[in-house]
């Protein structure tokens, strides 16, 4: 596995039907929305990204804004517990429900949490190996739940490591998350109709305190 991530998508509509119309970048509403969510940074355009590429380094970003989605790509999403994402990025969700994904497979970190449109917390969920489950708040959905119960399935992926502190591979729980919100995969089972990540054009940036 070596799939990394940190992304935050603000979703008006079904986020994998957004993803599999293959929607057009508006480039004009994605440089406002970076300049809101970095308002005392000098921000400079740099080349594009897509959404297969999702783990820009620190100082970098990759965003787009489209017909019922806006995404963007940056280390800001990337904490142990997505309830310490600054307050600017769940403002700009205004009505709109917003997703949080990260995962760090050298450590095998993964995160995910959701925002209702009102701005109420309905699931956040963190954990690594080193550090245990970091925050567990709300109801777990329903793709998590398999992976909780500690399915034979994930006990036997994890081969003979026995001394692993979980029954299932996080990034394994990663994956399924992605599968379950956005409709598409990093690593795993490609199905017919997944969006080509390639194709979701995102619009590049560096992002620099003033």
């Amino acid at each position: 596995m070596g799939a990394k991530d940190w992304m935050l998508f603000y979703a008006s509509d079904d986020v994998s039907k957004v993803l599999r119309s293959s929607p057009s970048l508006d480039r004009e509403a994605t440089r406002a929305f970076v300049e809101r969510l970095y308002p005392s940074h000098e921000i400079r355009q740099i080349e594009d990204g897509d959404l297969d590429h999702a783990n820009p380094p620190d100082g970098t970003v990759y965003a787009g804004v489209f017909d019922g989605l806006s995404v963007i790509c940056t280390g800001d999403a990337a904490n142990d517990s997505p309830t310490d994402l600054p307050p600017r990025f769940l403002r700009e969700a205004s009505g709109r429900t917003l997703y949080l994904h990260a995962m760090h497979s050298v450590v095998d970190f993964f995160a995910y949490a959701i925002w209702e449109p009102d701005g109420t917390l309905r699931r956040s969920f963190s954990l690594s190996p080193d550090s245990g489950v970091i925050e567990d708040l709300g109801t777990p959905l329903p793709f998590e739940e398999r992976f909780l119960a500690g399915d034979q399935e994930f006990v036997e992926s994890l081969g003979d490591d026995h001394e692993y502190p979980f029954r299932f591979h996080p990034l394994d729980l990663g994956e399924a998350a992605l599968r379950a919100l956005f409709g598409f995969n990093f690593e795993g089972v490609w199905q017919e109709d997944d969006p080509e990540l390639e194709d979701i054009v995102l619009a590049g940036y560096t992002v620099t305190p003033r």
